[in-house]
């Protein structure tokens, strides 16, 4: 893969959780392309599997592990796995995570028509399932802590480990229509600065990257219709990005480089990188 620049991970081993899917997968080729050994895990061995054998054929080292994120359990499995053929954990990137239904709206705004009758389809507030927005809650929140809980144990007596969370630009400006998505993401980036107090003693930085739009296979029905054209939601969202596009993973990769870098980035810690077309520092006028 063509890297905008590369950094010598030769000897690491990298754990990427959600790798399965289209950023993360785009995280675990990125870092095999630097030379660290990748476990791609995911909750799909399918899709797990899919993605080291991509970073195999390209003559990297990866394997493709089963993980749950909010079954400790199912992690130390995954770690036993790992660390018996690749060794213990340098670099976690917790990419796990997404939204869901029952912890979204149908509207962006709440209307005095809403408080007169229920209309069939229409989804308010008051709608929301508190189970849907605690498992969207539990799924991106904890779906960072308890794997951290899991790999960091060894990563603390290996000074220069690094820990990636993925947030979002929904952490600085919550999004209409899911607040428990949202809501989520700014708890992973409050997540983030503690932990790199926490764990600055031990030699562990902590950082995040906060992607802003990009088509994944989560939200492609939201923002393209079936033939392929823009929704009313991205026409929205594009015109609210200053450079007028969605991201592509690509675009990801030297923020990641640079935060997995010692040498570049050895003093940054505690921080939550923005990349996404300028969307935060657009007022809309």
């Amino acid at each position: 893969m063509k890297l905008p620049f590369k950094i010598d991970l030769s000897d690491k081993v990298a754990v990427v959780t959600g790798g399965g899917g289209v950023l993360c997968s785009g995280f675990a080729k990125t870092l095999a392309a630097c030379g660290a050994k990748v476990a791609v895990c995911d909750l799909r061995l399918d899709a797990a599997e899919a993605v080291a054998q991509e970073i195999r054929a390209e003559g990297g080292t990866a394997i493709g592990v089963c993980a749950n994120v909010l079954e400790r359990e199912s992690l130390e499995a995954a770690k036993k796995e790992i660390t018996e053929k690749l060794g213990t954990c340098d670099i976690l990137i917790n990419g796990a995570g997404g939204n869901n239904p029952r912890g979204t709206t149908t509207k962006d705004y709440l209307e005095p028509s809403d408080l007169e009758e229920k209309v069939e389809g229409v989804k308010t507030f008051f709608d929301l399932d508190p189970a849907g927005v605690e498992f969207v809650f539990n799924l991106n929140f904890l779906g960072a802590l308890i794997p951290t809980q899991v790999f960091a144990l060894d990563m603390a007596k290996k000074p220069g480990s690094i820990i990636i969370n993925i947030s979002s630009m929904n952490s600085f400006r919550p999004l209409t229509r899911i607040p428990a998505y949202s809501g989520a993401k700014a708890a992973v980036s409050n997540f983030t600065q503690w932990l790199a107090v926490h764990f600055a003693k031990v030699g562990i930085r902590v950082n995040a990257i906060a992607p802003g739009f990009f088509i994944t296979n989560q939200n492609t029905s939201l923002l393209l219709n079936p033939d392929g054209s823009y929704t009313a939601r991205s026409e929205k969202i594009l015109a609210h990005t200053p450079m007028g596009k969605f991201g592509t993973p690509d675009d990801l990769t030297g923020t990641l480089l640079w935060l997995c870098d010692n040498d570049a980035s050895g003093f940054v810690n505690g921080v939550v990188v923005p990349v996404d077309g300028g969307f935060a520092a657009y007022s809309g006028v």
